[in-house]
């Protein structure tokens, strides 16, 4: 058996075996009640969240470093998405295979990931197997090699994935919609990057912004499980105390949509894929639960909302149509999305339009707002708390956007404070705006 091909067991293995004890776990074990954060601060000043539970032996982590795509040179987009892709592909003395053996020994999950604001990594490993696991996510964060043969394997995948889509309509649709609405600012950008800046990105450009991104003051930190407060402030240091203490990070400019504007995207389709983008709202903003609620009545509220109302089961138009708010750092965006029959997508228009102006114009009823406020208060926890994963995930969020560690006790009170009044006008605010509608299919019908 090759090298190559016990790797590939070994890991298959040893995801099973976390998976099996994750599964075995949950199913004897009652839900979450409550969840108790605390702020564990580092003998070197790192902050984390701690959620200790000792009630399965398993402990994630979750961080983040600010600064994600949005950081890509220009020329060399995709770089940053690139970079996730090579942390457990060699660190320090260990090759790419060998660090494979080593994590799957491990019996660890780790993985990366690129978001458009900041990068983010996660852990997850048997509790009593932590110092091994934990000493390989130390190497992966500290020393990553950035050798050059998974440099050209993992370059290669996301040239294949970049091939594949290049023909389709959905990518292209993307593209042309994320170019119209932001123009040249770097959301507009495709993550993975093109064939051309991929090209162009060399080991010395990843370690470089290793460097700039991977730092001690823009670190946001989650654990779940069993560990205790003492011994994460030691981990801590372990993991994260060696990097530099500050980030150096290319300034990313505050965008507002270019809404107003038609993009159509022509092929010849059976559906019609339509998207429309209305003004957002910050998420630090005063009235962003008010909107969030109104979110909710509209399109948030999958088979209770009124846009699912009026064209689902009124018109039999699509078979779902949601909206939801979209918060970066620098843009925010309600987004109103669906598909339907090419030759009914004038009316499908035509319908979320008139939602959309009747709820601007008429507001919310109270008994909508009181059900809204129900659903929200109770799928929280079902939706972000219901394992270790999602909870540290959850813990990155809430100190991503800086809601505070008592975020969780204070979110019944601010979400039931909401009144109608202010869910009508702040569906007046963001609703009376002309908004961006791209169409991607045949042409417009009117149909009826």
């Amino acid at each position: 058996m090759n090298q190559s091909m016990r790797i590939g067991l070994l890991h298959a293995a040893a995801t099973a075996l976390l998976a099996v004890v994750l599964l075995t776990l949950s199913a004897i074990l009652p839900a979450r009640a409550e969840v108790r954060i605390q702020e564990v601060k580092s003998d070197k000043g790192i902050t984390a969240w701690l959620v200790e539970d000792h009630s399965v032996p398993i402990i994630s982590i979750k961080f983040a470093f600010r600064g994600g795509s949005s950081q890509d040179p220009a020329g060399k987009e995709g770089l940053v998405n690139l970079m996730s892709g090579l942390f457990d592909e060699g660190a320090g003395e260990l090759d790419s295979d060998a660090f494979q053996v080593k994590l799957d020994d491990a019996g660890a999950e780790m993985s990366f990931d690129a978001g458009r604001d900041a990068f983010y990594g996660s852990m997850r490993m048997l509790a009593e197997q932590k110092e091994e696991a934990l000493d390989l996510l130390r190497l992966a964060i500290e020393q990553p090699r950035f050798d050059q043969e998974p440099i050209e394997r993992i370059r290669a995948q996301v040239v294949a994935g970049i091939r594949a889509n290049a023909t389709d309509p959905e990518t292209i649709a993307q593209q042309k919609w994320l170019k119209a609405l932001y123009g040249d600012h770097p959301y507009s950008r495709q993550d993975q990057g093109t064939e051309q800046s991929l090209a162009a990105i060399t080991a010395d450009d990843l370690k470089a912004t290793h460097r700039k991104l991977f730092a001690r003051d823009d670190l946001i930190v989650g654990v779940v499980g069993a560990i205790d407060p003492d011994t994460l402030k030691k981990e801590l240091d372990r993991l994260f105390g060696d990097l530099p203490e500050k980030a150096e990070l290319t300034p990313v400019a505050d965008v507002e949509l270019k809404l107003g504007q038609e993009i159509d995207v022509a092929y010849d389709l059976p559906q019609t894929t339509l998207q429309f983008a209305y003004p957002g709202l910050a998420r630090d903003k005063p009235e962003y639960f008010a909107a969030y609620l109104m979110n909710y009545i509209l399109g948030g509220g999958t088979f209770t909302s009124r846009l699912f109302e009026e064209v689902r089961e009124k018109r039999g138009l699509a078979y779902s149509v949601t909206s939801g708010l979209v918060n970066y750092d620098h843009a925010n965006a309600l987004v109103i999305s669906t598909a339907t029959r090419a030759d009914r997508s004038g009316e499908t228009v035509a319908v979320i339009r008139e939602v959309v102006k009747r709820l601007a114009s008429q507001g919310a009823t109270a008994e909508e707002l009181e059900a809204a406020q129900k659903y929200v208060l109770g799928a929280y926890a079902i939706n972000n708390l219901d394992d270790s994963g999602s909870i540290a995930n959850a813990l990155v969020g809430l100190q991503v956007d800086n809601l505070g560690i008592d975020y969780l006790q204070r979110r019944v009170d601010l979400i039931n404070a909401v009144t109608l009044d202010q869910v009508r006008a702040v569906a007046r605010k963001l609703l009376s705006a002309d908004p961006a509608v791209m169409v991607l299919g045949p042409a417009m019908h009117d149909g009826g």
